[in-house]
């Protein structure tokens, strides 16, 4: 009996180069788009709360909302343009997950800022940014998934 032990068995399958780069590309897209979203929520956030003095979860909730609408852009136009263009739908199902995650971010931001007691202007932005990363993590999933897909072949 004899075993051939050649490169070419031993050898794990390996990742195309090109799958990787795409998807490394797609994950400094979605920072780049997400990272001006997070500029605008903290804008909005800010001037809202500590300018015009509104409540602190009219002004979370409000500068998601406003982001929430230029990132659906970002994502479209520049993130996500080879994906598949069904519009409507894509509109919709941008919208629904968007709005589970502003209720993510808002509920995380209500934790810290009622809940721990963290009020003022450096705080409320330190738990703003920690619940925006943690629903921009839920947010990733979802809108490569299920929102803009790759058109079937």
């Amino acid at each position: 009996m004899t075993v051939n032990l050649s490169e070419e068995r031993l050898a794990a399958p390996a990742v195309p180069l090109e799958r990787v780069r795409r998807i490394v590309r797609e994950v400094v897209n979605f920072g780049v788009v997400g990272g001006s979203g997070v500029v605008v929520n903290f804008l909005v956030f800010n001037v809202l709360l500590h300018g015009l003095g509104r409540r602190a979860m009219v002004a979370t909730v409000l500068a998601s909302l406003v982001a929430m609408g230029t990132n659906y852009l970002g994502f479209r136009f520049f993130t996500y343009r080879d994906r598949d263009t069904r519009t409507r739908q894509q509109v919709v199902l941008f919208f629904v997950f968007s709005a589970i995650g502003v209720a993510m971010e808002s509920g995380l931001f209500y934790v810290g800022y009622h809940g721990l007691g963290l009020h003022g202007p450096l705080a409320s932005n330190a738990v703003k940014a920690t619940s925006i990363v943690l629903a921009s993590a839920f947010r990733f999933l979802v809108y490569r998934t299920w929102v803009f897909q790759h058109e079937v072949r």
